[in-house]
């Protein structure tokens, strides 16, 4: 056989592995399903997605939702309903009704939404189950979170009146700024509450399993 012969023959060989491999690519990427591809770590993932010059942390991403959705409320609710409502418990009821409703509709959904895997951002929601059962119990939890913000308020102009004995002065006024610092750090700390009940109700149950093997 002539070299030039073979070098021909050695070409079409390569050749016909080449769009072999393409054919078995295009077929295993259209039978790919969630079944059948191999797992990505989160890591692998993150290399591939958009990176800008500006890294905001992810913690302060959910921390400012928070707050931002927090502060709107009372902007709208207890700064735009204050010349309306004249009774401050009507005020209260309005803001923790709207702080409710806005957490399941708006704050949670946005939260979810920032998740870069399924289910990672529930570390920030207080009520994590969906559907209709949420929406109370997001209403009942704004109102415990709007009793302990007011509690603050209110201690802090006492404490304040008792320390100088000015009890014509305010020294805190309620502004969305102070309002939405004061209800996300109430909001973080039950919601870390919550965390650690539940690793410690899991502990305590694996301890109860492993006992009952031995």
């Amino acid at each position: 056989m002539s070299k030039r012969k073979q070098d021909k023959n050695t070409k079409i060989e390569k050749e016909s592995k080449y769009y072999e491999l393409k054919t078995d690519a295009v077929k295993a990427l259209v039978e790919a399903d969630e079944k059948n591809s191999p797992e990505v770590s989160e890591e692998e993932l993150r290399k591939y997605t958009s990176r800008s010059r500006f890294n905001v942390p992810h913690w302060l991403k959910m921390a400012f939702i928070k707050f931002w959705f927090a502060g709107a409320v009372c902007f709208f609710f207890m700064w735009g309903l204050s010349g309306y409502l004249a009774d401050m418990l009507d005020t209260l009821f309005v803001t923790g009704l709207a702080l409710g409703i806005v957490t399941d509709l708006m704050t949670n959904n946005v939260i979810r939404f920032f998740a870069r895997t399924p289910g990672e951002n529930d570390r920030w929601i207080m009520v994590t189950i969906r559907g209709y059962a949420s929406f109370p119990l997001n209403i009942l939890y704004a109102f415990v979170v709007l009793f302990f913000v007011y509690s603050l308020y209110n201690m802090i102009n006492v404490g304040y009146v008792m320390a100088t004995g000015k009890s014509d002065v305010v020294i805190l006024g309620v502004g969305p700024i102070l309002f939405g610092m004061f209800y996300l750090m109430f909001d973080l700390l039950f919601i870390r509450y919550k965390l650690w009940m539940i690793d410690m109700f899991g502990k305590g149950k694996r301890g109860k399993a492993q006992k009952v093997k031995l």
